[in-house]
């Protein structure tokens, strides 16, 4: 029995560390957190209480009001840190490439098939979409980047839609916390079944190890629901 349980132990200590790691690193990029942490389930347990007590039923007010607290600072937590994650990383090379993998579903997601000295990368993402071509980096060598790689995928893939996405904050750029809604909202042209062949012959295309960013991603982070949205 004890052998048995050391490996929930372990996996217990690696969620708590994942967690501390969280927290430190949202406290470093978001000043707001800890307030808003402590505030938000406060002010779910007033309202929740406060509004049971007129009626004489201010018990039933603490049974309901404490587990929508606690539920209210568990996802302030989980959306302020996921976004100082991506904060902490946007700079980075890979950043793109790290949240692309943590989108679910049907996804084949190969990490900087393209890449300049100065560490500008494409990935490339296949998916009911199609193939698309993600870039980050300087604008306008991530652009040629982009049409060299969309070139060698028209010749491969044939009437799949290849799409390019250049990531970044200009006005025709797609922002790092906005780029999993944006692959995920794009139209679905291609079956399902097709996915696993397609990955095949884009192999030939070839692709680089880059240089991904080296934390605080940890693993089994999520990225937030509201920014899928």
């Amino acid at each position: 029995m004890p052998a048995m349980a050391k490996p929930r132990v372990s996996a217990f200590r690696r969620r708590l560390s994942q967690i501390r790691l969280l927290f430190s690193t949202t406290r470093t990029y978001d000043p707001k957190f800890l307030p808003l942490v402590i505030a938000t389930p406060l002010v779910i347990l007033a309202a929740v209480v406060g509004g049971l007590i007129p009626l004489g039923r201010w018990e039933l007010g603490l049974a309901l009001g404490i587990p929508l607290a606690l539920l209210g600072a568990v996802l302030m937590f989980g959306r302020r840190s996921q976004r100082a994650v991506l904060a902490s990383i946007a700079d980075r090379p890979g950043a793109a490439a790290s949240v692309l993998q943590q989108m679910r579903g049907t996804w084949k997601v190969q990490p900087g098939v393209a890449a300049t000295r100065k560490q500008d990368l494409v990935h490339r993402v296949i998916g009911r979409p199609g193939v698309i071509l993600v870039g980050e980096g300087s604008p306008s060598r991530t652009a040629q980047l982009l049409k060299q790689e969309k070139r060698k995928a028209q010749r491969v893939v044939g009437d799949v839609p290849v799409h390019d996405i250049n990531v970044g904050d200009g006005s025709q750029q797609v922002p790092l916390d906005k780029l999993q809604s944006h692959v995920m909202k794009l139209p679905r042209k291609v079956k399902r079944r097709r996915i696993g062949d397609l990955e095949r012959r884009l192999q030939a295309v070839g692709g680089n190890e880059p240089p991904m960013p080296k934390g605080p991603m940890p693993k089994g982070a999520k990225v937030p629901k509201s920014m899928r949205r």
